[in-house]
């Protein structure tokens, strides 16, 4: 039987997480958490470059004027052009990270907090403006997971990962309401990690524990599944020129026997149609 994926990057990252389609420089972000570490891919070409960052990175975006946005430990930074990096917005909290963060379609970045001890309750959800203003919009949250829109920008979707559950909201004007569930991850099966909204706004789900990325109908209808020879799946985007490959991020953290490609950065040719993704606007 052919294996849909394909290795694109093999690496070891710790936390592999939060790959990112930057569209006009043509390359893939991704992070890896724990590891501190900032990498860039070059489908067309192979170039790979890697930065280490001062603190562990929960999440890094293209910005509209160019450079790079990161959800840090202790706030919200932008990495301008030329290297620089200057903090947008700085709130240490003891026992708290970044992780996971989304680009909204007026340009926000909805950027997600954890405490390391995955404390209940201990993260948040928060709308954080181009111009540094910040809105705490959920603040009872545990592990801050996978945030997305739908293509017409009416529906958000967002996991907190223990809850098992892939939630969506309706989306006006930077305000969520009315929270329900779109589907629920059964026993077994793993734990809702990073989440990415297709052309067809189809939510396709990445696995932790689970070996697998699923996609799953804006009606709830789970209708495709890719299983990966690796059991900690953290992230998915879609990149390449024409946004049709899929990319999987992986991880190794606490795993006391890791596969070989745990930690490696996954590609499923021709998996789709993704949606284009905004730059935050800061």
């Amino acid at each position: 039987m052919t294996r849909p994926y394909e290795i694109a990057v093999r690496a070891e990252a710790e936390l592999g997480e939060g790959p990112t389609w930057d569209a006009a420089a043509g390359r893939l972000l991704w992070i890896d958490i724990l590891g501190s570490r900032l990498h860039t891919y070059d489908p067309a070409t192979g170039r790979r470059t890697v930065r280490r960052t001062e603190q562990h990175v929960g999440a890094v975006k293209p910005r509209a004027g160019g450079g790079l946005v990161l959800n840090l430990r202790d706030g919200v930074g932008l990495l301008d052009p030329d290297g620089d990096f200057r903090w947008l917005h700085r709130e240490p909290v003891p026992g708290r990270r970044a992780n996971d963060a989304a680009v909204a379609p007026d340009g926000a970045l909805w950027a997600g907090t954890m405490r390391y001890d995955e404390a209940p309750g201990g993260g948040t959800l928060s709308r954080v403006g181009g111009d540094g203003s910040v809105e705490v919009v959920l603040d009872d949250v545990t592990v801050s997971n996978g945030t997305g829109w739908s293509p017409d920008g009416r529906l958000m979707y967002y996991i907190d990962t223990p809850t098992r559950r892939i939630d969506v909201f309706d989306h006006a004007d930077g305000r969520v309401s009315g929270r329900r569930t779109l589907a629920e991850i059964e026993e077994g099966a793993g734990f809702p990690d990073g989440l990415t909204v297709d052309a067809d706004g189809c939510v396709w789900v990445a696995l932790w524990a689970g070996a697998a990325v699923r996609r799953y109908t804006p009606q709830g209808r789970l209708d495709r599944v890719i299983d990966l020879p690796v059991p900690l799946v953290t992230a998915c985007a879609f990149g390449g020129a024409g946004l049709t490959d899929l990319y999987i991020t992986t991880a190794r953290t606490g795993l006391s026997e890791p596969p070989a490609l745990a930690g490696s950065l996954f590609v499923v040719p021709g998996a789709g149609k993704g949606a284009a993704q905004p730059a935050f606007a800061g």
